[in-house]
């Protein structure tokens, strides 16, 4: 699915010679990494927040698993607060969860 609106490229040096001849393969396919813009300014108000302090023993993906039922989702969370892992989370400070995960994939921007 993903490879109907992503570039690929077939990846064959010399560095993976021995995982490919121990799965039995010559290349792997891989795929770009798309690259996520930050929200606008004029995109906050469109969206409705819950926020949280942060606390210890706090992880994105328990958040995410909390909010949105998907731990997988810790990285929308990430996003939103501009904070890539939780060791940019100051104990205390308060971050943000979006409530409409759907209207929030709605204003994410990419770029491959």
């Amino acid at each position: 699915m993903r490879d109907n609106y992503m570039s690929s490229f077939i990846n064959d040096t010399r560095e993976y010679d021995g995982v490919l001849r121990k799965k039995g393969l010559n290349y792997i396919t891989q795929y770009e990494t798309p690259i996520l813009t930050h929200l606008q300014d004029e995109d906050y108000p469109l969206l409705t927040f819950i926020s949280h302090i942060w606390k210890t023993g706090d992880k994105f993906y328990k958040l995410a698993d909390q909010y949105y039922n998907n731990s997988t989702l810790w990285w929308v969370i990430a996003w939103i607060n501009k904070k890539p892992t939780e060791s940019h989370v100051k104990i205390g400070e308060t971050i943000y969860i979006t409530v409409s995960l759907e209207q929030t994939m709605a204003l994410i921007d990419y770029t491959y």
